[in-house]
């Protein structure tokens, strides 16, 4: 006997990642907007189970919903440095090669603590650091999603 999904209703969603061109369209950083469900005191997660329609969805909570139980994240702006001819952000060490993969996740209220990075440290070797509110699926889902080129603007 298969799982039928549509027969249990839909799955709990725990992020939801948008990217967008910047001006400099695929020579520039990229601009990342996410969103995961709030975490109360009691560390009980947010449901964001959507309707058949989407309704309900993080995606519509963030393009205007209600936002009361999402955080909303964007990845820190980056800096141009003439010396390495590349956008830089600082990851203290933890990060040794440019990638336009590479990026810092901060919240819209709170732009000095990183809740995410993640970035490239060898030819196919990567690092991700997460913080509360943020838990090891989501943010490995996120980092993943990184490396679809058409989702990612490249």
């Amino acid at each position: 006997d298969t799982l039928n999904v549509s027969q249990f209703g839909a799955r709990q969603e725990l992020a939801v990642v948008n990217y967008q061109y910047n001006v400099l369209g695929m020579r520039g950083p990229r601009k990342m907007t996410v969103g995961v469900p709030s975490v109360d005191a009691n560390g009980r997660r947010a449901l964001f189970k959507p309707d058949q329609k989407g309704k309900g969805s993080l995606a519509d909570a963030m393009s205007g919903g209600d936002q009361n139980n999402l955080i909303v994240m964007t990845n820190k702006a980056p800096k141009w440095n003439e010396k390495e001819g590349a956008w830089c952000l600082n990851f203290n060490g933890r990060v040794s090669k440019a990638s336009v993969k590479n990026f810092q996740l901060v919240a819209e209220d709170n732009q000095e603590h990183i809740i995410l990075q993640f970035g490239k440290t060898g030819e196919d070797t990567f690092t991700m650091d997460y913080a509360w509110p943020m838990n090891a699926l989501q943010a490995f889902t996120i980092c993943l999603s990184s490396f679809d080129s058409k989702l990612a603007c490249e």
